[in-house]
């Protein structure tokens, strides 16, 4: 397979999981911001959030699984939920990263490298 080819298939995948990822921590911990809200209204509104991440995150991987192995994927996208998870408890929770959290976000960008090389 062509060079270029496969960097536009990490780059699609990449970017899908960035946006998949954005609706996969608000579903997650969006709703704590809304605490008085009922739980169900809670669930249902975390639902759909979960189904427009799965909109992105199925093609990220269908994409992406042409030129990366799963396990490369699973890194990747590990690397990328911790990335969108602190810009999500920044903007919404106004919490600070730390730095045991960005030794822990080193060690993720490490692991991401080391199982993405060939």
């Amino acid at each position: 397979m062509d060079t270029l080819v496969i960097v536009k298939k990490i780059a699609a995948a990449v970017g899908l999981l960035l946006c998949s990822n954005v609706f996969m921590n608000l579903a997650w911990y969006g709703h704590l911001k809304y605490k008085s809200s009922p739980l169900m209204i809670a669930i249902l509104a975390s639902w759909g959030l979960a189904f427009v991440e799965y909109c992105f995150q199925v093609p990220a991987n269908r994409v992406g699984s042409d030129v990366l192995t799963i396990t490369q994927l699973k890194v990747i996208q590990e690397v990328i939920s911790l990335l969108t998870f602190s810009v999500v408890a920044f903007a919404l929770f106004k919490e600070k990263p730390t730095v045991n959290q960005g030794i822990s976000f080193v060690l993720m960008v490490g692991a991401a490298y080391f199982a993405t090389k060939k």
